[in-house]
C-alpha cells in the first residue's frame, strides 16, 4: 500500500495544493475541506494514475487518505 499512498498523497499535492505535511494514513477527507466535486476530481485523477475503475462510494468524505488508498490498492491487485 506506500507506494498507492504515495502516489496518492502526489495526487492530493499536485491537483489540490494540499501540502504533503498535512496530511497522514489517518488524516480524512473532511479534515483537508474535500469537498464533493473535489472527490469526483480526485477520483477521476486516481483513475488515470492507477488505471483502475473508481467509483463514487470508493472514496467518501469520511475516509481517511490510508482507506483510499486500501480500497485503490485492492481494486489494483484484483485487476492485475
Amino acid at each position: 500500500m506506500n507506494d498507492v499512498y504515495d502516489r496518492l498523497v502526489g495526487l492530493l499535492t499536485r491537483g489540490f495544493g494540499i501540502e504533503p505535511d498535512e496530511v497522514s494514513t489517518e488524516t480524512t477527507f473532511n479534515e483537508l475541506e474535500m469537498d464533493s466535486l473535489a472527490l469526483v476530481e480526485l477520483g477521476l485523477a486516481a483513475q488515470d494514475e492507477f488505471g483502475v475503475k473508481i467509483e463514487d462510494d470508493d472514496i467518501r468524505s469520511s475516509d481517511s487518505i490510508g482507506q483510499a488508498a486500501e480500497a485503490i490498492a485492492a481494486k489494483a491487485v484484483s485487476i492485475g
